[in-house]
């Protein structure tokens, strides 16, 4: 997978959605009635604006092809295109999952495929 897709949750939505055998994303995103997922060059800042000095966080990296039609792109920040889900992520769809630890500077320290997959490479 070249270009996967990132969203960061709390561990125990992922365990529940282990259990359920499907994430149906956080309250945030049923509010707003689709999972938020960033690209790898998106990724920082929007842990940054969301979820600075949370704990207990994992990274999911989504394999994009995966999410099907469900799966859109749409303006958002500063107009960049970010991924949206309509609907669940099922756990087949997720490559791998990873904790999202945080730095002395609270913010989250980004697994190196993070940074690979932003800079182009295959992840």
């Amino acid at each position: 997978m070249a270009h996967p897709i990132f969203h960061m949750c709390r561990s125990l939505e992922w365990q529940a959605a282990q259990t359920a055998g499907r994430y149906d994303g956080s309250s945030q995103d049923q509010a707003d009635g689709f999972i938020h997922f960033s690209t790898a060059a998106q990724l920082p800042e929007s842990a940054a604006r969301h979820r600075t000095g949370q704990t207990g966080l994992l990274l999911l990296t989504v394999d994009a092809a995966a999410c099907g039609d469900a799966l859109k792109w749409e303006a958002s920040r500063g107009g960049q295109l970010f991924p949206h889900l309509y609907g669940p992520l099922l756990p087949g769809a997720v490559l791998r999952v990873d904790p999202l630890p945080l730095g002395d500077d609270g913010l989250h320290i980004m697994p190196a495929h993070v940074a690979a997959a932003a800079a182009g490479e295959a992840v």
